[in-house]
């Protein structure tokens, strides 16, 4: 992968923008406000996808397939995290000497004007992004935004809009996030990951601390996450608010109920606030409680705000159901770390009924499967009734010799309940072999594991036909 120089000034002037990678969720959303605020943009992907698609609709140039001639006439390079240093795009962009810019430098050279809402977190920023966006929307702040995935009530992942306020899904995977000029600060967790950039547990959380003191109004941090209460001890902040089931958290979250529609109460300045969320999982009462706290902490009134966030509908890849063939339902999730993964099974399974969870597991990262795999076997076996392991999405990384998916399979207590197939068709046939009335069947991957959706609708079809 490529390492951004994070403390490279920024040019004064942008013209024509190239985006390579501009496919991805949060390059669209980057690339699509780069062309509300009248550039050029070009752009290139491996392959075509509904991001591409409306992307041209709105005027952009987007090639399939990466070659040095896509960059054109471009006057800046864009790239994201997952670019390799061999990409002939990047190499063009180098040896022509326009500016190259990691994502966020962009992101960041084009919001920095703006009362910034920044919401980081290792879990349940995206979501947490687009119940604030959600709510500010419904209460007419007309907020400019950028998420990290497609909020599906709106079919976007960003837009500018006429209010002061710009709310942004800030990537702490690379340190990224500390370019923003934040005023307000929400940190959902701090639950370690990104060791490879960071090297450490004790660097992974200054990060966080300096990405909190920079905040020029607000922090808003979990009361719940060891992580971010290790954080909060090392603040000097002059305004924090604290959310989650602690009994001293400023916002408090209690009585929720995950069986049916999530209701559950918050507590704030003396007084308990009902609400309902649209969205299953008792981890997002907990994010809506985060959503909250910064609406709140901004002055917005307490019960229009938690109106607001019961209309979030959720963002693409969260918990989102493709479809339901012969009584299975089948749903894609981007959870790639254990925590994660055991919130998506959870809220699965408070959905679920009487039926059976059967999940799909692609690993990501060769480093994060060595490190994390028996943490992925545990929250697995214990949450899935049965789980079909691919192999390896690598991304930015190198293979590392002897990681693959069996790495995570083998480390089961019962070998009975999981499967190693790192043959896609296979593992859509043989979980649609096993699945049966009421069951629900969900991908779980930050990487393109959501590719096998139609092939496990498809084998569905078939077995369950036959």
């Amino acid at each position: 992968m490529i390492h951004p120089d994070l403390t490279m000034a920024l040019p004064t002037k942008l013209g024509a923008v190239h985006f390579t990678g501009i496919g991805g969720s949060g390059m669209s959303g980057i690339a699509r406000l780069f062309l509300s605020a009248g550039h050029t943009v070009t752009g290139s992907d491996r392959s075509e996808n509904h991001n591409t698609t409306g992307l041209r609709d709105l005027g952009a140039t987007v090639f399939i397939g990466h070659d040095a001639a896509n960059v054109g006439a471009a006057n800046a390079l864009v790239y994201t995290g997952a670019l390799w240093p061999d990409n002939p795009e990047y190499l063009e962009a180098v040896r022509r000497g326009i500016p190259v810019l990691h994502r966020s430098q962009a992101l960041a050279w084009l919001i920095n004007h703006k009362r910034l809402v920044s919401v980081a977190g290792a879990h349940g920023k995206t979501t947490s992004t687009g119940m604030i966006i959600t709510a500010m929307l419904a209460l007419d702040a007309s907020p400019s935004f950028v998420n990290g995935g497609v909020i599906q009530s709106l079919g976007v992942s960003s837009s500018f809009g006429e209010g002061e306020l710009f709310i942004v899904e800030a990537d702490e995977s690379d340190g990224s996030f500390l370019l923003y000029d934040t005023a307000v600060a929400l940190i959902t967790n701090v639950d370690a990951d990104h060791l490879d950039h960071y090297g450490s547990h004790d660097a992974f959380d200054a990060a966080f601390v300096t990405f909190a003191e920079r905040a020029k109004e607000l922090v808003v941090v979990s009361s719940d996450d060891p992580g971010a209460v290790r954080v909060t001890g090392m603040l000097d902040h002059r305004r924090v608010l604290t959310f989650g089931e602690d009994a001293a958290a400023d916002v408090r979250l209690h009585s929720v109920v995950t069986d049916g529609p999530v209701a559950f109460q918050l507590s704030w300045q003396g007084q308990d606030y009902p609400a309902t969320l649209t969205i299953p999982g008792h981890h997002n009462a907990l994010n809506a409680a985060g959503a909250f706290a910064v609406l709140v902490g901004l002055g917005f009134d307490p019960t229009k705000s938690l109106d607001g966030i019961a209309t979030f509908a959720g963002t693409e890849r969260r918990f989102e159901l493709h479809g339901t063939v012969r009584g299975v339902r089948v749903y894609d999730d981007y959870a790639h770390h254990p925590t994660e993964v055991a919130a998506a099974l959870s809220a699965a399974r408070s959905v679920v009924g009487g039926g059976r969870i059967i999940a799909v597991h692609q690993p990501h990262l060769y480093s994060r499967t060595r490190d994390m795999a028996g943490e992925f076997a545990e929250a697995y076996e214990q949450l899935a009734d049965h789980t079909i392991v691919l192999d390896v999405f690598g991304a930015r990384e190198d293979p590392i010799p002897g990681v693959t998916g069996a790495t995570v399979s083998e480390l089961f207590t019962d070998q009975g309940r999981v499967d190693y197939l790192p043959d896609w068709q296979q593992a859509a046939d043989r979980a649609a072999e096993i699945a049966r009335d009421g069951d629900l069947i969900m991908t779980l991957s930050c990487g393109d594991v959501y590719r096998i959706v139609p092939q496990l609708l498809s084998s569905l079809d078939e077995i369950r036909r036959g």
